[in-house]
């Protein structure tokens, strides 16, 4: 009896750091709420290219809000799929073609600044589109700013 009781002790203490360890989920953001982020975005940024925050999280769902006010790195998820949608502003979309001065960000995703060939897209306000996992993106046009929500999740659970 006490070893069932030192197993099953053992077993939800293992349970609980797990637990710990997850990231929390977050399953809804306001409309005011995401105002607040792009304010606070264009308050914090400083040089940098793109301030990503996140909207919405459900494993192995992701939801970011991007605010992008400069051209940043191209970029290729080899095991993520990507939508966006446009919330504000406009700009130029590169998608296909091969990354120029690739390089490996981490495990599962590679990294450019820019990209070579392609299909180039003009995207705006009110815009939603697709990128297919190791398919090579980038937004090489940054119209003043570009306001998006972008969809991460593992490839082979969203249609591609």
């Amino acid at each position: 009896m006490r070893t069932i009781a030192i197993a099953i002790s053992m077993t939800l203490f293992a349970a609980a750091a797990v637990a710990q360890q997850a990231p929390a989920q977050k399953l809804y953001t306001s409309a005011s709420d995401v105002q607040g982020m792009i304010a606070k975005s264009k308050a914090d940024r400083k040089d940098q290219p793109t301030i990503a925050s996140p909207l919405i999280r459900n494993a192995p769902y992701n939801v970011n809000l991007e605010y992008r006010a400069s051209i940043g790195p191209a970029a290729l998820h080899e095991k993520e799929v990507e939508m966006f949608y446009v919330v504000e502003g406009s700009g130029t979309l590169v998608t296909g073609g091969k990354l120029t001065n690739e390089k490996r960000n981490n495990a599962d995703n590679l990294g450019g600044t820019g990209i070579e060939g392609g299909n180039v897209r003009e995207v705006a306000k009110g815009d939603f589109f697709f990128v297919p996992a190791n398919t090579p993106h980038w937004f090489s046009k940054i119209n003043g700013t570009l306001v998006l929500m972008s969809l991460h999740g593992p490839s082979g659970t969203m249609m591609h």
